[in-house]
Order: C-alpha cells, then sequence, then structure tokens
C-alpha cells in the first residue's frame, strides 16, 4: 500500500451512504498506524462507529425529499482519530469571529494562532511546529494548550458528543486490557438506544489534489506536496524545494538556470531573516521563486502550485484488498488492456479497426453508460474514417462509490452496463432520449440490450403523437445507421425503424408546424435541421425527394410561421431544388406589404440561416430585402432592427464584409468588358435627380484636379 490512500466505508445496499478517511505519508494517524504495526504494537480505531453515524444519515435523508446526487448523502469526514493526544494541522478556515465558544468548537488551535499576532492560522502551525528545531517539551505544551481549552468547554451538538462519549469508552476499554487507568464521565447514557446499520469497508487509492481542501472529499491540507516534501526530505529541504519547481519549469520549457536557483535559494533565506524564522517557509520559497525563477510572472506559479505544491500523486492498495465483483473485473480489463488509471489528463487516440483499440473504446463507453466518466469523447481533426476516436481519459478516486452501486446491476462491467441500458429504456417514455441511449449502447457494443432498445423504440413510436419527438428521435438512429458497420452492428436492423419514424413525420409535419408562436416555430426548425441532418446522412434518393416535397408543402401554406418559412426555403435553396427566380418570387411573396413586418422578418431569419456564400449570389433576394427595408417606417425598423440583427450575427467577420459590399454595388450591372467588375452607368429606373446632382461636380472636378466645363 502506497499512500494516498483512503478508508472506504459505505452501506452495502445502500452504497451512496459512504464516508472517506483520508490518509497520506505525513498524517499523524498514518504514522502512527505504521508505528504501531512495525513495533508490535495494537492500534484501534476510537472514533464512534460508522455504523452508528451512517446511521443516523440514513435516518435524516428518510426525512428528506429523495435525491439522485451521490454527493448530498456522502460524510466527507476527516481522517479518523486513533488516540485523544493524536493532533493534525489545523483547518485553512478561518474561525467565527462573532463567537467565542464557535471558535473553539470549530478550530481550537486557531486562537493560540490569534494570540501569537497571526491571521494564517496554517502559517502559525507551520512556524511553530514544522519548522521548528528545538522540540524539546512541545508536546507536552500542546498538551497543555489543549486541556485549558477544552477544560469548560461542551460539545458543540449531540453527534460531538456521541463520539466524545464512544471514545472514552474505547479508552476504558483498552484500560481493562491492562493500560493506564484514565478517570472519565459516565458515558452509557450518552450511547443507549444508537441505531446501527451493516457497514463494510475497503481500501481505495487517493490523490493530493484530494487532501487540499476540505469541501468534497478533501481533507483540508492545503499544500500536501509541501508537507510530504518536509516530512520525506532529510535536509536543506529550501535548496531542494526551489531546485524541484526549477526542474518542473524546465519541463515545460521556460528558462531557469542553476545561476538563478542559487539567487532564489539566497532571497528566501534573505526573506527569513527579515521576518525572524528559523528557516525559510512555503511563503517565503513562493515568493522568491516568483521573484527570481519566474521574473515576477504569476502563470507560472499556478503550475507549481498545481504540480508540485499540491501534486497528483495517485496512491496504490494491494491486489488482495476487498472489493466487489464489479471493481475486480474492472481492474482485470484495465490490465488486460494495458489502461492504468492515472490521475493526471492524457490523451488516448483509438483506431477502432485495432483489436485492443476497440475493446478500450467498449470499456470507455460501458463504464460512461453506468455514469463513471473516465474518459471524455472528443472531435476528431485531421483524420478521415469513422474508425478513429479520441479520448481524454483522467481517473478520479470518487469513482468507487459508483462502481461498488452499479455493482448491483452486474459482477462484470459488460454485464452491468447491459442490464443498467434496459432497465433505465423501460422506464424512459419518450423517443428523443430513448434513440440516445440507443446510440451510447451501440458505441459500448451491448448486443443484448441493443435489441431490447429497438424493441422499446417500435413500441413507443408505435402509440407517439408528438411529431416533433418523432424528429428529434432521428438523428441518433441515422448515425447509428450509417457509421454502424465499424462495430459490426447491422444497419437493418436499424432501418425498419427509421422508415417507421419518417413515414409518420411526413404525413404529420405540415399539421404540427400550423399556426406557432415565436418559441415553438424556433423549437420546431431545430427540429427541422435534425430530420435533414438525418436525410443527408443516410443518403437515400426516395426519402430526400419525399422531404423536399414536405418542404415545398410548408413554404406554400399561410398558416405557417415566417422563420419556418424561411428556414424551409434555406434548406431546398442548399440542395439546390430552387432556382434564382423562384427564390426572388417567393422573396417577393415573403416580403410583400400583405405580410405582416414581424412575420416577414422572421422569413429573413430563416432563409439566411447557415452560411452566407450560399445566399451571397442571390441578387435577387438581395434586392427584394433592401427594398422591403427601405419601405419600413421608423417605428416598424425600430422594432424589427433586434431580429434582423439576430439574423446577420451569425456570418462570419468576412461573409459581413461581403455582405455589406453587395449592398453596396447592388444595383451596379455588371460590365461586359473584361477587367471591370461594375461598369459606370446608372441604372435608369433609379430615381436620380440630375439638377441636384451637376451642382456638386464642379467642387468634386476642384477636388480630383481635372476641368469641367472648361474649368
Amino acid at each position: 500500500m502506497k499512500p494516498p490512500v483512503a478508508l472506504l466505508i459505505y452501506v452495502p445496499d445502500k452504497p451512496m451512504h459512504a464516508v472517506y478517511y483520508p490518509f497520506t505519508t505525513f498524517s499523524p494517524e498514518w504514522q502512527a498506524l505504521n508505528y504501531a504495526l512495525s513495533h508490535d504494537i495494537p492500534g484501534r480505531f476510537i472514533d464512534l462507529p460508522q455504523a452508528i453515524q451512517l446511521a443516523k444519515i440514513a435516518e435524516d435523508q428518510s426525512e428528506k425529499p429523495q435525491s439522485t446526487e451521490i454527493p448530498a448523502t456522502i460524510d466527507e469526514t476527516a481522517a479518523p482519530e486513533i488516540s485523544e493526544a493524536a493532533v493534525a494541522p489545523p483547518t485553512t478556515e478561518a474561525p467565527s469571529e462573532d463567537s467565542h465558544a464557535t471558535s473553539l468548537q470549530d478550530d481550537p488551535l486557531a486562537l493560540l494562532a490569534q494570540a501569537a499576532g497571526y491571521t494564517d492560522h496554517e502559517l502559525w502551525w507551520e512556524r511553530q511546529i514544522e519548522q521548528r528545531h528545538n522540540a524539546t517539551g512541545l508536546f507536552e505544551g500542546i498538551l497543555e494548550a489543549m486541556s485549558e481549552l477544552r477544560a469548560n468547554t461542551a460539545p458543540k451538538d449531540e453527534q460531538e458528543a456521541q463520539r466524545e462519549a464512544h471514545m472514552r469508552q474505547m479508552i476504558r476499554a483498552a484500560q481493562k486490557d491492562g493500560y493506564q487507568r484514565i478517570a472519565v464521565k459516565t458515558d452509557t447514557e450518552i450511547l443507549k438506544g444508537l441505531k446501527r446499520v451493516k457497514t463494510e469497508a475497503t481500501w481505495i487509492p487517493w490523490t493530493n489534489s484530494r487532501l487540499s481542501y476540505r469541501s468534497g472529499y478533501g481533507a483540508g491540507v492545503n499544500s500536501p506536496g509541501w508537507y510530504e516534501h518536509l516530512w520525506t526530505v532529510p535536509g536543506n529541504v529550501t535548496t531542494r524545494w526551489i531546485t524541484r519547481a526549477a526542474h518542473l519549469l524546465r519541463e515545460q520549457g521556460l528558462d531557469a538556470s542553476s545561476a538563478s536557483v542559487i539567487e532564489a535559494v539566497r532571497l528566501s533565506y534573505s526573506l527569513a531573516a527579515l521576518r525572524d524564522l528559523p528557516m525559510p517557509g512555503l511563503e517565503e520559497c513562493h515568493e522568491s521563486i516568483k521573484t527570481v525563477l519566474c521574473n515576477g510572472n504569476a502563470e507560472p506559479m499556478s503550475l507549481i502550485r498545481d504540480k508540485l505544491e499540491i501534486g497528483e500523486t495517485l496512491g496504490q492498495v494491494p491486489a488482495e484488498t476487498p472489493m466487489v465483483p464489479l471493481q475486480r473485473d474492472l481492474e482485470t480489463r484495465q490490465r488486460q488492456l494495458s489502461l492504468k488509471p492515472s490521475a493526471e489528463i492524457k490523451k488516448l487516440e483509438l483506431d477502432l479497426r485495432n483489436e485492443n483499440d476497440r475493446a478500450r473504446s467498449q470499456l470507455l463507453h460501458q463504464l460512461r453508460l453506468l455514469g463513471i466518466e473516465w474518459g471524455t469523447p472528443q472531435l476528431v481533426h485531421g483524420k478521415k474514417g469513422t474508425f478513429h476516436e479520441h479520448w481524454q481519459i483522467r481517473w478520479q478516486v470518487e469513482f468507487a462509490v459508483p462502481l461498488i452501486e452499479a455493482n448491483v446491476w452486474g459482477n462484470t462491467v459488460e454485464s452491468a452496463a447491459t442490464t443498467f441500458a434496459s432497465h433505465t429504456a423501460d422506464k424512459i417514455e419518450e423517443l428523443p432520449p430513448l434513440t440516445e441511449l440507443l446510440g451510447k449502447t451501440i458505441l459500448a457494443e451491448l448486443s443484448g440490450a441493443i435489441d431490447h432498445l429497438l424493441e422499446a423504440i417500435q413500441k413507443r413510436a408505435a402509440v407517439s403523437a408528438d411529431v416533433q419527438h418523432l424528429m428529434d428521435a432521428l438523428p441518433p438512429l441515422a448515425q447509428v445507421a450509417r457509421y454502424g458497420d465499424v462495430r459490426q452492428t447491422k444497419a437493418e436492423h436499424i432501418l425498419p425503424v427509421i422508415d417507421g419514424l419518417f413515414e409518420r413525420i411526413i404525413i404529420g409535419l405540415p399539421g404540427a408546424c400550423a399556426s406557432l408562436d415565436d418559441d415553438a416555430a424556433r423549437s420546431m426548425i431545430s427540429s427541422i435541421d435534425k430530420v435533414q441532418e438525418s436525410i443527408s446522412l443516410l443518403n437515400r434518393e426516395e426519402q430526400r425527394q419525399a422531404w423536399q416535397r414536405t418542404l415545398r408543402t410548408l413554404i406554400e401554406r399561410e398558416s405557417i410561421h415566417g422563420l419556418l418559412c424561411g428556414g424551409s426555403c434555406r434548406l431546398l435553396l442548399e440542395q439546390n431544388v430552387l432556382d434564382e427566380d423562384e427564390l426572388q418570387t417567393l422573396t417577393g411573396l415573403a416580403l410583400s406589404t400583405a405580410n405582416p413586418a414581424v412575420q416577414a422578418a422572421a422569413w429573413i431569419e430563416g432563409v439566411l440561416r447557415g452560411s452566407g456564400l450560399l445566399v451571397l449570389h442571390q441578387d435577387g433576394l438581395w434586392r427584394a430585402l433592401d427594398r422591403w427595408m427601405s419601405e419600413l417606417d421608423t417605428e416598424a425598423f425600430d422594432t424589427l432592427l433586434p431580429i434582423l440583427r439576430r439574423a446577420f450575427s451569425g456570418f462570419q467577420t468576412p461573409e459581413r464584409r461581403k455582405m455589406g459590399e453587395k449592398v453596396k454595388h447592388l444595383y451596379a450591372p455588371r460590365s461586359r468588358e473584361a477587367g471591370h467588375r461594375y461598369s459606370t452607368h446608372i441604372d435608369d429606373s433609379l430615381p436620380i435627380n440630375q439638377q441636384r446632382g451637376e451642382r456638386v461636380l464642379p467642387v468634386l472636378a476642384q477636388i480630383m484636379g481635372v476641368t469641367y466645363n472648361g474649368n
């Protein structure tokens, strides 16, 4: 066993009710246990058993609304005490300033730090305890101080009183075994009648980052890497620490010379002397590193904080450590696939044509189905084909609890994922999440669950009356049918389901699009895009033609929202179904004065969705749009401006610039002469005031330095 590790205690039938006891090399409890082990001395836990504490948690949870979030029911207790004399570093949280009693209960040592003039209690502990060269009388002083602090202080609550009562009883039990007699109060009544639950325990690996904060699963140690350094380095603590920082900076390509290291060490000792300290502490070292090695820049210091001051060391536990069958199966597969758990973020590239890589992909997808996000899929760039997968993997110590919890579904990762997917499918009533689950199940290659899900989808689709749900359910199925061959998934099992959904969409879409408000229309156009994406992905001609006929139906109906009409025009334009003349006709009808201005603006927003390059060369569309905007009165223009801004906001800056140039030269006909984009002739249809134009010609001639009428 290599620290950091944690003792995990949980309720077998409710694994979410659990408690972690973290240990690392410099933990007083860890050192005490190691000392007892090496000297053949019995070591005992004396805190109130978790069988009682977890029973209290379960009782409290039964009185509150049930939550599916595991962290809400986990007791993040600090490391257990093994004796009343065991002392841990003070907390990093400042005690309450309004209540002297609260300070005593939450952090009694903080009062000693305040009395010594320290606002940072952990800094006081480091200087008075960690950096003390002469430890003569140190622990006697701590005993005297703690006895005085606790002399007239009652436990802060009932649970604290129960814990202390149990500790005293354990001390009495040790006394009966032949140890010194200890005078204590009567504790039987305090512990009488407390409920218990059955508990089990195991050891799990832990990380330094989980020791570095008090919330969540942390132990409240602010700088575990620094304290481990103090504990393990025999001498020259400052020099070795700054040298490690220099090595870390060099690994990242930053300059850190030996001369700079020497200068930083000298500066840290000078700072310690100015502050009347026996030796430099973490603060002095960091100030020196930032000043000398980082040239005053704060950015490299965050790297030192993460990698050095905290670190991402992942502990180890022996293979014979008790664990549930699902954990054992996962460890076996990790060894077989050479996927060693690590607390560091790593990139993983998989080629699904390779048997080992494909098995790795299966494992990661199966764990994701169980809610264990060991790996996160990344978008693939620069590689063609559907057989590449990019992952970002990082093992988290908290995965121990969901693994124990998931063991109820099966004793192996594959069987547990299969059972869980099938059970989840039976509880889902709507099609979109059901088809999304099917996509995840196919990626995990769970053949038993796939058949169950296909059957469930067919049943839900047969009774579903919501056309939009049918549309939203289509993309995951299309993805499976298109790329299923990579994972040896037979597309013929999926295509009948797709055909059934598509037929119902074609029949029901026109009616579902009638008389929608703005929000409903925006939601519907998103679903229409999903169907278009699926049709393009499947690339089946009969489906494409049926879909194009349906889009034309939407354009021709008067009761359809302008956003849907414009969006349908856009989709047909992208498929080269509409020519320029037909688009110009549709634009004229949509922007006519007979239509409300708001609906006309919505039509514009719909037709301008997507890339701007396609509509950039549609002159008829731009002329109609320009004419429509020119005829708007001030009030209508102010009302529609947000809609128009939103319509153009999705375009890239170069596209918007080209659109501006397009409008600028909109009425200038193209020159027939080679080498000229536009002619100098003006369209005769424009209302030009010739008399006003002639007034500026002499001024323009003078500015340009040319003659006009002989002048």
